[in-house]
């Protein structure tokens, strides 16, 4: 089993800042990938951004593109979601995830709130 704790998440303003967190315990050794989701009041959980756990390859939603990096420090088992320039519609309960194989993503977190004020 893999436990997945997110934090960073906050009010903010339009404009601002935040880094979004994810520190993952228990059988972290087989790690494909971890992502980021949100989900918007009324809307459906939409991903936002990937990272694999060996190499450099990451992938954005456009709507990330520009304005949000995902990294991580394997050593710490932490992934990233550093977001500037964030807007209103940035607003969501934002999840992360993790992949052990590549074939969909197995664990998530119970989520962290951003609420971007305009």
């Amino acid at each position: 089993q893999v436990q997945l704790v997110e934090s960073g998440g906050g009010l903010v303003q339009a404009g601002d800042s935040l880094r979004l967190s994810c520190t993952a315990s228990g059988r972290t050794f087989s790690t494909y990938r971890m992502g980021w989701f949100r989900q918007a009041p009324g809307k459906e959980r939409a991903f936002v951004a990937s990272i694999r756990w060996s190499g450099d390859r990451t992938t954005y939603t456009d709507s990330a593109k520009g304005r949000f990096t995902i990294s991580r420090d394997n050593s710490k088992n932490t992934v990233y979601l550093q977001m500037n320039s964030l807007k209103p519609e940035d607003t969501a309960v934002y999840y992360c995830a993790l992949d052990v194989d590549g074939v969909q993503y197995d664990y998530w977190g119970q989520g962290t709130q951003v609420t971007v004020s305009s």
